[in-house]
Parts: structure tokens; sequence; C-alpha cells
């Protein structure tokens, strides 16, 4: 079930041409920056996009000229886990890592405390409108997010396509608060 699902919405989200999921990260962009925890928020861990998900640069680049902080998550395949990354040169600091998603360059590797991040922007496959998310299947958003403070903000960005009644939650999985797309930025129930 979880397999098709996830089969199913890549290849819708990999269907759009680039110009509509241009057109449609930059709606979801300005819908973030409205959020009144990201506005109050100092560091900001972001994920980078790859294979036509919502483009995160914008936001980048605005929070880099707001005097807002950035990180990055890196991803330590040996020991299943993200290790959170400070960017200060969008896109400079960056080279392609693990599965050819954008990391910073070794020498651009700046750890901090996933209990230090204030807002977490997540990636997924699918969200329902609980917030509970299906996502690439390796967990390591779900063993992250446990790690952050009670009181860490967690958005998901998403396109309409990706939201479901279902997504199959199982116990580990870890909900966000807000699933924010081009339409709509919904508070979810753990939020409140």
């Amino acid at each position: 079930m979880k397999k098709q699902l996830r089969k199913e919405i890549i290849a819708a989200r990999m269907s759009q041409p680039q110009e509509v999921v241009a057109k449609k990260s930059a709606r979801i962009t300005e819908k973030v920056k409205s959020l009144p925890e990201f506005e109050k928020a100092g560091l900001i861990m972001f994920y980078l996009d790859f294979r036509n998900e919502v483009a995160t640069g914008e936001l980048i680049k605005y929070c880099l000229e707001n005097g807002k902080r950035v990180v990055i998550p890196i991803t330590d395949t040996k020991n299943t886990r993200l290790i959170p990354s400070e960017l200060k040169d969008f896109p400079g600091d960056l080279t392609p890592g693990t599965w050819g998603i954008m990391e910073p360059k070794p020498e651009c590797v700046r750890p901090v405390e996933p209990t230090a991040i204030d807002f977490v922007i997540v990636p997924g496959v699918s969200f329902d409108a609980g917030g509970n998310r299906l996502g690439y299947g390796g967990g390591f958003y779900d063993r992250f997010l446990r790690q952050t403070r009670p009181d860490t903000v967690f958005a998901a960005l998403a396109f309409e396509l990706q939201i479901r009644d279902d997504v199959c939650p199982e116990e580990h999985d870890y909900p966000v608060h807000y699933v924010v797309t081009e339409d709509r930025a919904i508070k979810c129930k753990q939020g409140s």
C-alpha cells in the first residue's frame, strides 16, 4: 500500500513541467514566509529540493538575506541519520552528495545541535491534513525530528497533488505542525 502510494505520487510529481513546479513553489514560499513561527525563527533547517520537490532555494536566500541562520541536512547513510550543518553561502557551499542531493562541501561542514533549531522544513512524498507524512522510506527525518526541542516547529512543503486522506501512518512516523501547499497552509492538530 505505502509502496504503491509512494510510486504513484512521485510519478505525478515528476510529470509536472519545470515551470509549473517553479510557479507552485513560489506560491508556497510566500505562504511559508507569513507563518508566525517562521517569522520568529532564528535558525531554520531546510531540505534541498530534488527530483521535482517543492523548491526551497528562494526561501533559503530570503532567510540568509534577512539575518536568519540556515542549516541543511547531511545524510549519514552509514549511521542512518541526518547531521544538520550551517549554510552560509548559497549555493557556493554546496556540492552533490548522497543520492545526488546537494550537501555542503567537506570544507563547509558546520555541524549544529538539533536542539538549536527553531523551525524545520520537512520533505516527504505525501501528507494528510492531520500532518502525517509518508517519507521516502529511510526513516531519516522520523529519527531526526525526535532530537529537536519540544517547541521546534515542523512544516512540510507539498504540492496539492501530494495531499491524500490516508498516508498509512505508523507509530514511529513523526507528524508535522503545518502542511503548506500552493493553495493553503494547513495547521495540523499536533501544532495546537
